[in-house]
This record gives structure tokens, sequence and C-alpha cells, in this order.
């Protein structure tokens, strides 16, 4: 992480002063350009090229359970947690469909409504001699108020 932040601004500050700052050695620095990416770097970059494939193929709803399922069939060697980690990396999700849910119910039993004594004549003469509102029904955890 520190060297590959040294990688990407070596032409602005000096690769001395960088290694000073973030507490690495300069030879550390120039070990890791020579070396290159590990072994399991290499190995995960394939199971992310094999995990997208499998996810295009689901259209996208696949999690990692299935995915991990999928590569176990094709001979890929790596655990569930492991596909995981790396779709997690690489922002892989699945397609959660909302389920449908009805959310409007007739009431069964009768309610009592107010008379409507204002029967749309809506001009008064004086002020404050009619109130009207309007009802809103809101979903609490005691259910539709």
């Amino acid at each position: 992480m520190r060297f590959d932040f040294i990688k990407a601004h070596s032409k602005q500050f000096p690769i001395e002063k960088m290694a000073e700052v973030l507490g690495v050695s300069r030879c550390g620095y120039y070990d890791f350009l020579r070396k290159g990416p590990s072994k399991r770097a290499i190995e995960n970059q394939g199971i992310i090229e094999e995990i997208k494939k499998v996810h295009k193929k689901s259209r996208g709803t696949y999690g990692s359970p299935r995915v991990h399922a999928e590569l176990k069939k094709q001979g890929v060697s790596c655990s569930r947690k492991r596909a995981a980690k790396l779709m997690r990396k690489e922002k892989i999700q699945a397609k959660m469909r909302k389920r449908w849910k009805k959310t409007t119910l007739q009431s069964k039993k009768v309610v009592d409504t107010a008379p409507n004594h204002l029967d749309q004549q809506f001009h008064i003469e004086e002020p404050n001699k009619v109130w009207v509102s309007d009802i809103t029904y809101v979903w609490t955890a005691e259910g539709w108020l």
C-alpha cells in the first residue's frame, strides 16, 4: 500500500523523502518494484475474472455462496470467505428482488365516518367558521394509522 503510493507519486516527490515520511526503507521500495505482484495476487486476479463471469451469467443475482458453489463446480479452488472478500473488493453484489407486498387493505371492521357538514360548499362568509383537513395514512409499528 505504501509502496504503491510511492510509485504513484515518484514524479512529484523524491523517493527518499516519501520513504522517510511513510516509515519504509528505500531498498524495500526498490525490492517491491523488482519483485512485481505476488503469487497470491496473481491467483486472486484469476479468481476475480471467474467470479465476474459467474456473476454475469447469473444476471447479477448470485451472491458469494452461490458464486462459490459455481466456482467449486468449475474446479476453481478458493473458500467462500475468499470469494466474498474478492467480491467485496471489486464491489460485486447480488441484485436483490423486492417481494411484492400488498400495502393497502380495506378495513374489515365498520368504522363510523364523520358526517359531511360542509357538503362541497366552500364559500364561507366569516373567518374561522369552517376548518377542514385531509386524512393521511401512515404506516407505523402498530399498523396503518
